[in-house]
């Protein structure tokens, strides 16, 4: 009889474990299925580079300036090329008479910089119709019209916006902390706890000022010899 249960028990343990071994198949095939993380699509630039076999080379980030005659940084402050550094234009055949050649200067470069945010945003727009974009990304795009397609602009509820400014909120180095408040403003969801450590030593002044014997009963606790379990007994 004992024989039978054991033999009954053990085809029992087969069986759950066959299951369990079915499931985590499963679950890692609809993983390859899903194919996650997605890749993104390849920007514009990156089919062109691609096609034109442009490769990504880095730069010195110290270069000289002719204008200036001394070595100076490519980006940022006091560059090379910097528009405060130019004091005279050379006029070309094709300037109209009267023209300011330092504001088509100016009118140039912000036409640029529309042009780098505009095929940004196609980028994004391309990457949110493939669903490879990180949650934070994806609820600043859901915004965006997405041309080419029916679908609409998604609307932005509540809830995803209080969670999402909570998390802003709480990013800098204090956690919100030492921020500046705006009037009216709700704290943030999700605030972390701050769990004070305990001491396992006996502190005299820690006793005094809060009047209990916390700390000491955790160490007679973990060091008594009977074991914690045999207290109810």
């Amino acid at each position: 009889m004992n024989q039978h249960m054991y033999v009954m028990s053990l085809s029992r343990r087969q069986n759950r474990t066959a299951d369990l071994e079915s499931c985590l198949f499963a679950f890692c095939l609809s993983l390859h299925l899903l194919n996650l993380p997605r890749p993104k699509p390849p920007t514009k630039w990156e089919e062109f580079a691609l096609k034109k076999g442009i490769q990504k080379r880095k730069k010195d980030k110290i270069v000289y300036d002719e204008t200036t005659d001394q070595f100076k940084r490519r980006h940022g402050y006091d560059r090379v090329n910097d528009d405060n550094d130019i004091p005279i234009i050379e006029a070309k055949a094709s300037d109209e008479p009267g023209e300011d050649p330092f504001a088509k200067r100016l009118d140039d470069k912000k036409k640029r910089v529309g042009k780098q945010e505009k095929n940004r945003l196609q980028n994004l727009k391309t990457a949110a119709k493939a669903g490879a974009l990180p949650s934070h990304v994806q609820l600043a795009v859901t915004a965006l019209p997405i041309s080419g397609t029916k679908t609409r602009p998604q609307k932005i509820g509540k809830e995803p916006l209080g969670d999402v400014a909570g998390l802003a909120a709480t990013s800098t180095a204090s956690g919100g902390k030492f921020d500046k408040k705006l009037p009216g403003e709700k704290p943030p969801k999700k605030q972390g706890k701050h769990h004070k450590a305990i001491n396992m030593y006996n502190d005299k002044k820690e006793k005094k000022k809060s009047g209990k014997s916390d700390k000491l009963k955790v160490k007679k606790d973990i060091t008594k010899k009977k074991p914690y379990a045999n207290k109810a007994k």
